[in-house]
């Protein structure tokens, strides 16, 4: 079994997750090819594999505008291919649900079969901070269900989506945060701590940030990953009217994990519900997902 992975993650949380499945699936024997979603990126022929895996961050209950804008660039299906949706978001909310409706659209109309979505809660890169205990229950959580829901995606298992009308209404309505990010990431700025390491130019996906004089200007392309931000070393990059919502630096997934009393009060009845369905899994021995670095890479 051949399966292509075609993924969209701003600061490194959906590549987690995508590249502890695609391991899964090289355990089970599987040949796997990981392509990272950026602007203009190769497109492998889906057609050349058995299954096909479109991962990506919600972003306001939509994918961002690069998972469209990269499935309407594949070919026309030819035969049956399955694909699976694999979501990523900061907290569980079922409206997040909606988020695929636009993608099984596209992919529809192109003759892809759609055969499942899974939905994996991982820490905020905005909004506000998860505790690391916190995002350490998340990723336990995720590494409880990946094991056995790769063996669904290896063999091929149909599950109907969770994109309802009311669902889909809400993701249609707040799509316009895709043409409203290019006028708010134009606000973007340094302030004087900027080194001019240029780290935020050479990773964003959208190369909408170039360096002049040693300082990185914002274009008119941004569609709010906010990686710059987030990554920055010396959290110096103000995101415009999102300033008051920005995260800086990387997450501990190895601190001790929250326990339920420690669970954020934000959504805390759905983090907890979350959390004891995951639990309902055994913790694997080993820790995986860690391979969101490499580059694209045939696997077998």
């Amino acid at each position: 079994m051949k399966a292509v992975f075609n993924v969209f993650s701003g600061t490194g949380n959906t590549h987690k997750v995508c590249r502890a499945i695609m391991e899964e699936l090289i355990k089970r024997g599987a040949q796997c090819k990981y392509v990272s979603i950026e602007k203009d990126c190769e497109v492998r022929n889906p057609n050349e594999f058995d299954r096909i895996v479109i991962g990506y961050p919600v972003h306001a209950f939509n994918a961002p505008k690069p998972v469209f804008d990269f499935i309407k660039r594949l070919p026309q299906c030819s035969g049956e291919r399955l694909v699976y949706l694999v979501k990523t978001s900061g907290e569980p909310l079922k409206f997040n649900d909606g988020s695929c409706a636009h993608v099984y659209d596209l992919l529809h109309k192109k003759g892809y079969k759609v055969a499942g979505e899974y939905h994996y809660v991982m820490p905020y890169n905005m909004i506000f901070r998860h505790s690391d205990g916190m995002a350490t229950r998340m990723w336990q959580a995720a590494e409880r269900r990946i094991p056995f829901e790769s063996a669904e995606i290896f063999e091929g298992k149909v599950t109907k989506l969770k994109k309802g009308p009311f669902k889909r209404f809400v993701s249609f309505i707040f799509r316009i945060e895709h043409p409203a990010m290019h006028w708010v990431g134009r606000g973007f700025k340094v302030t004087s701590a900027c080194t001019g390491c240029g780290k935020c130019a050479r990773g964003c996906p959208q190369k909408n940030i170039t360096m002049a004089g040693g300082r990185p200007v914002f274009g008119n392309h941004c569609i709010g990953c906010v990686k710059c931000s987030f990554g920055c070393p010396v959290n110096a990059i103000k995101i415009g009217v999102l300033n008051g919502w920005k995260v800086n630096g990387a997450y501990n997934f190895n601190a001790a994990p929250a326990s339920d009393k420690e669970v954020c009060r934000y959504c805390r009845r759905a983090y907890i519900r979350y959390f004891h369905e995951a639990e309902k899994y055994p913790l694997p021995d080993s820790e995986g997902g860690d391979e969101a670095d490499k580059g694209d890479s045939f696997v077998g």
